[in-house]
This record gives structure tokens, C-alpha cells and sequence, in this order.
């Protein structure tokens, strides 16, 4: 019978021992290797289902040089988008064998490189979700990370695909939709200041004043939960402005509950629109009008572009663009005849 190690645990010392083989021989079998012969891989192998032996996944990720797990580095987890580009991430990678290691920078920039770098050690892959790090930063940790995908944000260095959503479109339609329904004076609640996809808000804006020049577009700063928008009540009724655009669905829910709370109506006296299309906007009251992006597909790809980088499948890598579809819902409507109380 085989003795235990002093660990308790059925060792390959313990299956060689049964086998009459090599410790060696036991690894290479354990591993997938197919230069043993058939006979003594099968004599192996039926004692390792004799002593109920289990690998160690940390020494067969080291035997492999893989470990079966990719990284990803997110913002704010408390956001149901990144939580669904998670899910979708997830569920995916989990289909090719693969598991997920999460970290979250809880919007500190500076702790992102030090995350991506410890997550990409324990990791075959890393996908940097909307990272709020600066450019050059971006550029300049971005080639030890490899292989390495983006999420709302793109970088010059080689050989780093980039998944972004068109938000500049996005909210030129939301704009649009509200001149539409007669609204002349807009405000912006803008998100975080790092935010890459919050630059690309503002590049829409400022597109869209261009050819509007009789609208108003007031920008104010804003954040991208929940207590931010709440917290917004004051600034956006004393901008005077009758349709808000909001940086994001949970801005928008918080500015909505707010107003509220004010007794001002929303869509009647104010009109309110989000970003993102969250599972939440479709149950609010009143139902919120927003720019829908696909958040699990973002996910899904990053781990198709990942997995094509980590099994070296050809050398091209494409980036993905992703344009925002309107949702029209109750949170907006026509502009009313005088600025809300």
C-alpha cells in the first residue's frame, strides 16, 4: 500500500512507487505528454485512480508554463456594467477551460499598474478594463503585460487589440433626441476625470455644439454612481437646463431619485438620459432613456481576442468598434414651456 507524504497527500512519489516508474515519467504522463510509451502511460495512470491521486495545479502550472487563468482590471466592480463585461468574459473564457482573477482599482489610477502587474504574473492573459491610467503609462507598461487586451481604450503599442464603444456617437444621438423633443438647453454631467470614455463624451459634445449653435450645452461636474447624481440636484437645476445628459445610467437613477425628492417631475419638467442601458434602466421610474452599448459581447470578445494572443493564432489583431444604440423610454420628453422650480 502506498505511504503518504507528510502532508497527508498522495504524492507522484507515491504513483511511481505503484508503477514501477520515474518520478519524471509520472510528471510527463500527468501533463499530457506523448512520448511515453502507451503501456506504461496506461500502467500510470490506473494508479493514479488507485491512490485517488490529484495533480497540484500550482506544479503542473509551472511543469505547463500555464495556468489556466486569465487576469482582468476594472475601475469600480460595484458598476453593473463591469459587472456584466465580467459575466460575459467570464462565461466565455469558462468554455475554453479557462477561469477569471478579478481585480479592482476602486478608481485609484495609480494603483492600476501595480494590479495589472501582479495579475498578469498569476495569469496566461490580462484584459485592462476602461484603465483610468494616463497614456504614456499605458504605452509604456503595456508590452510586459502581453498578451494583453483592451476595453474602452486604445493604446500605441504593438500588438494590444482594443475593444471601445463609440461614446462620442452615443451621446450625439442622445443630444439629438432631445433637440428633437424641443430641448434648447442641455446639461452634461460629466464622469470621472481619468475616464478615458468620459473624453470621448465631450469630443461628441463638442461635435455636436458645432452644428447646433442655438442649444445651450452646460457641463457640470458629475462623477459615475449613484451618489453622485443624486448629489447633482442643486447644479443641474441651477443651470437652468431642461434635458440632462448623465455619464451613465447610475448618474442617471441618482439624479432621477434626487429630483424627485425635490418635488420636480421628470419627464414633465425635467428630462434625464443615461448611458450604457444597465439592467436597472428598463425598471425605473420613470423608465430611463439612455444609449444602450452590448456590455456582455464586450466581454465575450475580449476573451475570443485573448485567447487567438495566447495560443499565438496568426499575428493580426484586430480592434473591435461598437456604436451605442438609442433606448427610448419615459425619462424623456418634450421640453417644458418654463425651467423646472
Amino acid at each position: 500500500m502506498a505511504r503518504k507524504s507528510a502532508t497527508g497527500r498522495i504524492g507522484i512519489a507515491d504513483v511511481a512507487l505503484k508503477a514501477g516508474v520515474s518520478h519524471a515519467t509520472v510528471s510527463r504522463v500527468m501533463n499530457g505528454n506523448f512520448t511515453v510509451d502507451p503501456d506504461i502511460a496506461a500502467r500510470v495512470r490506473a494508479a493514479a485512480v488507485e491512490l485517488k491521486y490529484q495533480p497540484n495545479p500550482v506544479g503542473r502550472s509551472l511543469a505547463l508554463g500555464k495556468t489556466d487563468t486569465i487576469g482582468i482590471v476594472v475601475p469600480d466592480l460595484a458598476n453593473p456594467t463591469f459587472q456584466a463585461i465580467l459575466r460575459g468574459l467570464s462565461r466565455a473564457a469558462a468554455q475554453d477551460g479557462y477561469r477569471v482573477l478579478i481585480a479592482d482599482s476602486f478608481e485609484v489610477s495609480s494603483e492600476e499598474a501595480i494590479l495589472a502587474g501582479e495579475a498578469r504574473r498569476r495569469c496566461d492573459g490580462l484584459v485592462l478594463c476602461a484603465p483610468r491610467m494616463g497614456d504614456a503609462e499605458l504605452a509604456e507598461i503595456a508590452p510586459s503585460l502581453h498578451p494583453l487586451v483592451l476595453i474602452n481604450r486604445t493604446t500605441a503599442a504593438p500588438g494590444v487589440p482594443s475593444l471601445v464603444v463609440d461614446y462620442g456617437l452615443g451621446v450625439q444621438a442622445l443630444a439629438e433626441h432631445l433637440v428633437e423633443l424641443g430641448h434648447t438647453r442641455l446639461a452634461f454631467l460629466a464622469g470621472p476625470a481619468g475616464s478615458a470614455s468620459n473624453g470621448l463624451r465631450l469630443e461628441g459634445l463638442a461635435v455636436f455644439k458645432a452644428s447646433h449653435a442655438h442649444v445651450d450645452v452646460t457641463m457640470l461636474d458629475g462623477g459615475s454612481d449613484f451618489d453622485t447624481g443624486h448629489e447633482a440636484v442643486d447644479a443641474v437645476l441651477a443651470s437652468g437646463a431642461t434635458g440632462i445628459l448623465a455619464f451613465n445610467d447610475l448618474v442617471a437613477m441618482g439624479l432621477m431619485s434626487g429630483l424627485h425628492e425635490r418635488g420636480v417631475n421628470v419627464p414633465a419638467d425635467i428630462s434625464v438620459t443615461g448611458f450604457d442601458d444597465i439592467p436597472f434602466a428598463r425598471y425605473t421610474t420613470p423608465t430611463l432613456t439612455t444609449a444602450a452599448v452590448p456590455i456582455a459581447e464586450l466581454g465575450a470578445q475580449a476573451w475570443h481576442q485573448l485567447r487567438a494572443l495566447i495560443r499565438q493564432e496568426g499575428t493580426e489583431t484586430p480592434g473591435v468598434r461598437y456604436q451605442p444604440r438609442l433606448e427610448i423610454r419615459s425619462s424623456s420628453g418634450s421640453a417644458p414651456v418654463s425651467p423646472a422650480p
